[in-house]
């Protein structure tokens, strides 16, 4: 068993303590929110301890992991804390919206021999995973093309916004992410372009709605990433890549696969509401992944570094996004 403790009681928190509390090889021991009566309530629902005392949950002999789902302003303070403790952490992404800091904390985990995962749980939808198995095998030959969409319902609101680094930092940098995972490779280039279309305030906070990214790998293929924030028919999200010899997609998950044939029309199932319902299995299942690789030792991913580059990759085109032209992704020092 794997004593872990939930530090975050708000919307994601909530999410991570029902996929811990209901993981057969997790014992969740305790949770810790700032709002000390959020961490009493949602401990109180699982079985856990509602701590007070931030360092009791990094108590080597009581904890064996932190789950970090707190306000991303402390992700790096914290999973330095781990470091310190000698706890393996599981870390919301990003590590910190301050491209710098991330650097300085990633480098002083890894010191220290951090085991930690960065929760990019898009890697962990069977579908995709089931793609990207696809593309390794070479069966459709040579990657050319990746096209990727991520469309959801509504515009967040305007106080989210203004903490969450931009559409680019916060929407599209699973992609970023999905895009290394599956061609395995680092792109080299990113042009970025993007409107106010749903939410025209945006632009107050140099944030867009609506954005299209095209990326340049080192063989020369691209990749082609549309990113909506507000659409008008549930939550869309997609990946297909185009090879040599075939091509291969993720398609949209439909709510249901029933179509009706009525009177010269075709009836089906829509897409989920919104992006939650789309992708909460993937929660359970990077949970999954973590804990086998404390309980047995294998490697475990995505990591702090995987983190560092989809952020990296997000820096490059806001940049982008601002200049009006191709912007070269700077990747952290291999050193």
């Amino acid at each position: 068993m794997q004593r872990i403790a939930l530090l975050g009681a708000g919307f994601i928190g909530t999410v991570h303590a029902a996929a811990l509390a209901a993981h057969p090889l997790v014992d969740l021991a305790a949770i810790y929110d700032v709002d000390a009566g959020r961490a009493r309530a949602l401990a109180e629902r699982h079985g856990a301890a509602a701590l007070t005392d931030l360092d009791a949950a990094f108590d080597a002999g009581a904890i064996d992991a932190v789950y970090i789902a707190s306000a991303t302003d402390t992700h790096a303070a914290l999973l330095r804390k781990a470091a310190d403790a000698g706890v393996a952490a599981m870390c919301e992404k990003p590590i910190h919206l301050d491209y710098a800091e991330a650097l300085a904390a990633v480098a002083y985990a890894e010191e220290r021999g951090l085991v930690a995962m960065v929760d990019f749980n898009r890697r962990f939808d069977a579908d995709h995973a089931a793609l990207r198995r696809i593309v390794a095998s070479g069966e459709i030959g040579e990657v050319n093309l990746v096209q990727m969409t991520s469309r959801g319902p509504a515009v967040p609101p305007l106080s989210y916004v203004a903490v969450s680094g931009g559409q680019l930092r916060d929407q599209t940098v699973h992609f970023f992410d999905l895009a290394r995972w599956i061609t395995g490779e680092d792109p080299v280039e990113v042009l970025a372009v993007g409107s106010a279309l749903a939410e025209p305030r945006l632009a107050d906070y140099g944030d867009v709605d609506t954005s299209v990214v095209t990326m340049r790998l080192p063989s020369g293929a691209l990749v082609q990433i549309d990113s909506l924030r507000r659409i008008g028919y549930g939550y869309d999200e997609r990946i297909e890549v185009t090879g040599s010899l075939g091509m291969v997609e993720s398609g949209r998950n439909r709510t249901g696969n029933v179509s009706r044939y009525l009177g010269g029309r075709v009836i089906s199932d829509g897409l989920h509401a919104g992006w939650f319902e789309r992708v909460e299995a993937t929660y359970a299942a990077a949970l999954d992944h973590f804990v086998g690789a404390l309980e047995h030792g294998t490697p475990i991913g995505p990591t702090l570094a995987d983190g560092l580059k989809a952020q990296a990759i997000a820096e490059a085109a806001t940049r982008s996004l601002t200049s009006r032209r191709m912007e070269t992704v700077e990747y952290p020092s291999s050193d």
